[in-house]
């Protein structure tokens, strides 16, 4: 097995990251050998930033050495590319993490029936209900529940699968000895004694807000299929169902009124046929069932009692704690009443995908297999793509199946 200092190493590197960092260790075969590498031996390489070489020009192991200190200090374990337990379902999608940082149980996540909830942090009571009822009987049907640490729909989805005893796997957008946010102490502490705590961020890293649309790609990875509980008409939910798109995942959605703001996400897919509509935990089991036959568990459980008295307290909406964030800027317009959108804000809101056909639509209507021309996706990521698009009102159909953008960028 591979050193864990040059893993860790290689993943700080700055200007070093996604796609890139995955060539360089395609290019060398192991960290070690990315370690002993020059200079010359990484421009051959090609396609590195200077500022990357650079970086990889800095072979101290310092930073390494107190990273493992504090793993070994709090109980984190360390899962590399390379370690034949790495889940061959994550290794599989588009720039898999290269190192996971793990609290809890070893769950082989290529045998279980994971499946991913997620959804706005500013869910209603309908959709708190909805993801703490659905996550509960997934749980108790031998599904494993997937999901973030945010308030909204990933709390309550944690919650559900806790009070059915588990387990459940929390995906973060920092360091695991970070609580994010701080109310969530206490649902720390249950799923890492039930499930696991897993991040591509080391011990002491902040949640920032860039990481967590990079950390969905994780969250739908681990899974074989991914339920949306409520969204807006963008947002981190929509970005994860891409990415599951992308990575021929089952993509589900929970159905809201119809001129609830934060169902307009989840009611378009269900619309556009990108994702199935659904109204309990059989609706997405019977997809699996040929699947998985011996991790599913007959429906017959619990009394509707019984399950009331189980789920209470974890269907409620908690108290908003945290300071109001500031208003954006609404989108600009000029005298045609065309909508303009920086291309500054694209980068939290969209995918590589959805921005590069973005610039592509830019001029006129153009046919799917025109995109995929000019801008070298493969069709499957291009048509996922397009669908969000839509949804988020950034792109509409026209007759002949062509496509036409319905925001001008603004470059600045």
């Amino acid at each position: 097995m591979s050193n864990l200092k040059h893993w860790i190493w290689l993943t700080q590197r700055k200007g070093l990251a996604g796609q890139s960092a995955i060539r360089v260790l395609e290019h060398f075969g192991t960290p070690e050998l990315v370690h002993a590498a020059d200079e010359e031996a990484y421009r051959l390489v090609g396609g590195l930033p200077d500022a990357a070489i650079r970086s990889l020009m800095n072979k101290s192991l310092d930073l390494a050495d107190e990273i493992l200190g504090d793993c070994d200090r709090l109980g984190i374990q360390l899962l590399t590319l390379q370690d034949a337990t790495y889940p061959e379902r994550l290794k599989a999608i588009h720039q898999p993490p290269m190192v996971l940082y793990w609290k809890g149980r070893q769950i082989a996540f290529d045998e279980e029936l994971a499946i991913a909830m997620v959804g706005t942090r500013k869910a209603t009571p309908y959709g708190v209900r909805a993801a703490s009822r659905l996550s509960a009987e997934l749980t108790r049907r031998g599904a494993l529940i997937v999901t973030g640490m945010a308030e909204g729909i990933d709390a309550s989805a944690v919650r559900g699968a806790l009070k059915m005893g588990g387990p459940v796997v929390s995906v973060l957008g920092g360091g695991i000895d970070r609580v994010y946010p701080w109310q969530h102490k206490d649902l720390y502490e249950d799923v890492a004694a039930v499930g696991a705590l897993i991040s591509e961020y080391p011990p002491g890293a902040e949640h920032k807000g860039a990481n967590f649309p990079i950390r969905n790609r994780i969250i739908s990875g681990l899974s074989v299929g991914v339920v949306a509980v409520e969204s807006g008409r963008s947002g981190g939910t929509l970005l994860t169902v891409g990415h599951a798109l992308d990575q021929d995942r089952e993509v589900f959605a929970v159905p809201g009124p119809m001129d609830a703001p934060e169902s307009e996400g989840t009611n378009r897919l269900i619309q556009e046929g990108a994702a199935k509509l659904i109204l309990g935990a059989d609706d997405v089991l019977c997809e699996f069932a040929q699947r998985f036959p011996g991790k599913l568990r007959p429906a017959k459980g619990l009394s509707r009692s019984a399950e009331e008295q189980r789920l209470e307290g974890a269907a409620t909406v908690p108290e908003r704690r945290e300071p109001p964030k500031a208003n954006k800027k609404p989108p600009q317009k000029d005298g045609d009443d065309m909508v303009y959108l920086r291309w500054a804000d694209c980068k939290d809101k969209l995918t590589d995908d959805q921005r590069e056909l973005l610039l592509a639509l830019d001029g006129g209507e153009v046919q799917a297999d025109d995109l995929v021309e000019r801008t070298q996706i493969p069709v499957r990521r291009v048509l996922s793509a397009l669908t969000l698009l839509q949804i988020q009102g950034y792109v509409t159909e026209e007759s002949g199946k062509r496509f036409r953008a319905a925001v001008k960028l603004k470059m600045e």
